[in-house]
């Protein structure tokens, strides 16, 4: 009888949580102060009320202009910048709560416009399991100095990227600001055999079938709409690079015409070739990857303005070349060509060059993620500053908060990273971020003097 001794107790809590949760005007009768109720009545221990919060940065980094400030004052109300200025302009209140960072570099915090916050899901994967596992790759991506990341698919696990993101936003666990695409829309090109796994990409067979499945999954709570019109690629006996074309164009017109419909925007995988282009004359907003690009395609983006995500880091991994090897006997490689793509997209002009890692906690482990701007600069030919403006200004423009995120002006959150060293000399210094605050909230500190 113990069992129903204990769930009567709970449901006693429950239901007295449920109740005082209705009627906010009733006392909390609880321990300690009273809590935070979730959209699903699930409790959670409230943020503390914040006063005013002074930053001495001694060198700041305007990521509109891309120039380094000296002798800066951040003022913080909240989540929010209230001024932000030159310290002979901008007075510090009395009373406020002052952060020594003049010894440092603060930058806004940074986006990684490609991530995946779950692990590819195996056979013996529980959802138990790779939640946890998440929720510490979204923990970990915070700590580096990430407070804003765009999700490119749950890898198996459905919608539960949905979840993370709204906990996230609700406060019960640390993580980036998130947008995320759910489960991604692949190309059957036969009939089904056997019954759709709700879990993984939803599949597609014609034009009805693509805009439905983007109406199902922005019904779910999807940001974004993984799309993939072109497949692997392959070498040719004479070295030729060749890619699969996957959704015939009306198909892949079709979902990214629905996802715009409906006001969200689209993110293609693509390698190459023409289920590239298709990508771009279809008016995918983000292309991914791209290690076929050529000057007609690159020009194409620009005039639509569409934006480029390499994910250079992801795609030069040693593992690359043993899977070329393996497959040419050591005669073809892929990485040549893709940074040879990378360069030639980065120095057209008009081209928006995104950063996103691509981190999936297999090849490329949550939390360092900051490699990708030390390629940015050594094989796309970025300078450290529009490197980092991809991670800042540039992605903030792709999730369509350039007014919340991106870089540190009066009005938007209060998102702050700091470094030791200056990451326009030494763009590795990324690498070590040393200080994080988001909306206001110290996650990690290992630099400021307080008083």
């Amino acid at each position: 009888m113990r069992w129903k001794t204990a769930l009567t107790a709970a449901f006693g809590i429950f239901m007295a949580i449920a109740l005082w949760a209705q009627t906010p005007a009733t006392p909390w009768r609880g321990a300690g102060a009273p809590p935070c109720v979730g959209s699903d009545g699930g409790v959670y221990q409230c943020p503390p009320a914040s006063g005013v919060v002074a930053i001495r940065a001694g060198h700041l980094f305007d990521s509109k202009t891309g120039q380094m400030s000296t002798r800066q004052i951040v003022l913080l109300l909240g989540d929010r910048i209230t001024a932000v200025g030159p310290e002979a302009q901008v007075k510090i209140p009395a009373g406020a709560r002052i952060l020594d960072l003049t010894r440092a570099t603060v930058l806004p915090g940074l986006i990684d416009a490609h991530t995946h916050m779950f692990n590819t899901r195996g056979p013996k994967t529980t959802t138990e399991n790779a939640m946890l596992v998440a929720v510490q790759n979204v923990r970990d991506d915070l700590r580096a100095g990430f407070t804003a990341a765009r999700d490119m698919s749950s890898h198996g696990n459905g919608y539960a990227d949905v979840e993370i993101r709204n906990a996230i936003n609700q406060g019960r666990i640390d993580g980036p600001r998130f947008q995320v695409s759910t489960l991604g829309i692949a190309w059957g090109a036969t009939p089904a055999t056997a019954p759709a796994n709700p879990l993984a990409s939803t599949v597609v067979r014609s034009v009805e079938d693509a805009r439905a499945a983007v109406r199902e999954q922005i019904g779910h709570g999807a940001d974004w709409i993984k799309l993939y019109p072109a497949g692997n690629y392959s070498f040719t006996a004479t070295g030729e690079a060749q890619y699969v074309v996957t959704y015939p164009l009306p198909v892949l017109q079709a979902l990214i015409d629905e996802t715009h419909r409906l006001g969200h925007k689209a993110g293609c995988h693509v390698y190459g070739g023409e289920g590239q282009k298709n990508a771009i004359v279809a008016g995918c907003d983000t292309i991914e990857h791209g290690f076929g690009l050529n000057q007609e395609q690159v020009d194409m983006m620009v005039v639509k303005k569409l934006y480029y995500d390499p994910t250079l880091v992801r795609y030069t991994e040693p593992y690359m070349d043993d899977d070329d090897n393996r497959r040419t006997g050591g005669k073809y490689r892929m990485i040549p060509i893709f940074e040879s793509a990378a360069r030639m997209a980065a120095a057209t002009t008009g081209i928006k060059v995104m950063m996103g890692s691509g981190v999936d906690g297999s090849t490329f482990p949550h939390g360092t993620q900051a490699l990708e701007f030390e390629w940015l600069v050594k094989r796309a030919g970025l300078s450290p500053a529009r490197a980092i403006q991809a991670g800042t200004t540039i992605n903030a423009e792709v999730l369509g908060w350039q007014d919340r995120i991106g870089s540190i002006d009066q009005g938007k959150f209060a998102d702050l990273i700091a470094v030791s060293g200056d990451p326009l000399a030494d763009i590795t210094e990324l690498q070590r971020v040393k200080f994080v605050m988001k909306g206001g909230k110290i996650v990690k500190d290992e630099l400021t003097s307080e008083r």
